[in-house]
């Protein structure tokens, strides 16, 4: 992300030299819909980013600028009341900042970014990041990353309303150049695993179609998750989650669950398992058994966790049929959104012309894609 722009706002704007802030956007590989069943996601930080950049400025005022907006907004940090658009994500980054100790005050800033919005490459995660590490660094708060991470997450829950697991904010804080990171939901700690883009390249489909079920479907999942650990804890009181249960602790009571709730249990189950399998692949360069998890997820997805829709389905089979493509999946909540493919770099221009034009004569819509590369996480930089 080019940051010359960035600074020239900010100086016309303020009068003052910035300081740099930027945090990436993240994409996920494997591990859906395990996060909040204590469970291991697989993401890494992308190319693209949001930057920030900011100043102290002597008052209690904070004043920004969002040059994608072209929008300004100012709050005082006595009043930190929510507001409405995206000023909130600011606010609340603000708020959980100090209440974390940081001694924040009146600050100046201009952002833009690259993230494309509604791709699920968590922009939002991306802006909450790159603000917390600017925040931090600027007034001298001293706080970790992993304390980082879970303040940009609260600013999420508490201000712009949407109660996400931690992989987002995580993944764009640790991302770690050509590393994806395994990532242990339960612990809070992770590891970093190597991905050698020599030969591949990570590509998102988006289906451009957004189903309304998404956030309530989302509750339904968590809750019959509990339903199905309440039962396995009656033989196995010891049992706090999903994580703790196995195929076969689950098979013992399958007599005693609805379909249903046994189907939802199994997949997450079955996806820790495939995160682990996954991993191991990548130490032994075996990318063909990487992208077998990867389909053997976006299955489960779909037809035990039913959270796919026809778009998504439709072009996971059309990215089958294509000889170069390792693995594909449904990427994110679901009902919409993107498929993350992996797929030989040499044939990655002719595979999205092929996907794109098969899938507007199916649907009628326009596909877009994106190519990944694997980037760094959140950082300062001094002009």
């Amino acid at each position: 992300m080019e940051i010359t722009g960035i600074v020239e706002k900010f100086k016309s704007l303020y009068g003052a030299n910035p300081i740099i802030a930027r945090a990436p956007g993240r994409v996920n590989l494997i591990g859906e819909h395990t996060d909040y069943n204590d469970g291991f996601v697989l993401p890494a930080a992308v190319d693209k980013e949001i930057v920030f950049a900011l100043q102290k400025n002597g008052s209690s005022t904070v004043r920004v600028f969002s040059m994608d907006m072209q929008q300004s907004a100012q709050f005082e940090l006595n009043q930190m009341v929510p507001q409405q658009g995206w000023v909130n994500y600011i606010i609340g980054v603000f708020a959980e900042l100090i209440k974390k100790g940081v001694k924040a005050e009146g600050t100046d800033l201009v952002f833009a970014g690259d993230v494309p919005l509604g791709a699920g490459m968590s922009s939002s995660a991306a802006l909450e990041s790159a603000l917390a590490t600017g925040i931090n660094y600027l007034y001298n708060g001293g706080l970790s990353k992993l304390e980082l991470a879970l303040a940009a997450q609260a600013a999420e829950h508490n201000y712009a309303g949407v109660k996400c697991g931690l992989m987002d904010q995580y993944a764009s804080i640790f991302g770690k150049t050509d590393h994806v990171i395994k990532l242990d939901c339960r612990t809070q700690q992770h590891e970093y695993f190597k991905f050698d883009f020599s030969e591949f390249m990570l590509v998102l489909c988006d289906t451009n179609v957004k189903h309304s079920l998404a956030s309530s479907e989302y509750n339904v999942r968590r809750a019959q998750c509990e339903t199905g650990v309440e039962i396995v804890r009656k033989k196995y009181p010891h049992v706090r989650n999903l994580r703790d249960i196995t195929l076969e602790m689950l098979k013992e009571v399958k007599s005693e669950m609805e379909t249903i709730i046994y189907n939802r249990c199994e997949y997450v189950i079955e996806e820790n398992m495939r995160v682990e399998k996954a991993c191991n692949a990548l130490i032994n360069n075996d990318f063909k058994t990487f992208g077998q998890m990867m389909y053997l997820s976006h299955d489960g997805l779909q037809h035990k966790y039913e959270v796919s829709c026809p778009e998504l389905d439709y072009l996971v089979e059309m990215a089958k049929k294509h000889p170069s493509v390792l693995g594909s999946r449904m990427m994110g909540g679901g009902f919409g959104g993107c498929t993350i493919n992996l797929i030989h770099k040499d044939a990655v221009d002719e595979f999205i012309l092929k996907m794109a034009t098969a899938y507007q004569q199916k649907t009628g819509l326009e596909m877009k894609a994106y190519r990944v590369k694997i980037g760094e996480g959140a950082r300062v930089e001094i002009m």
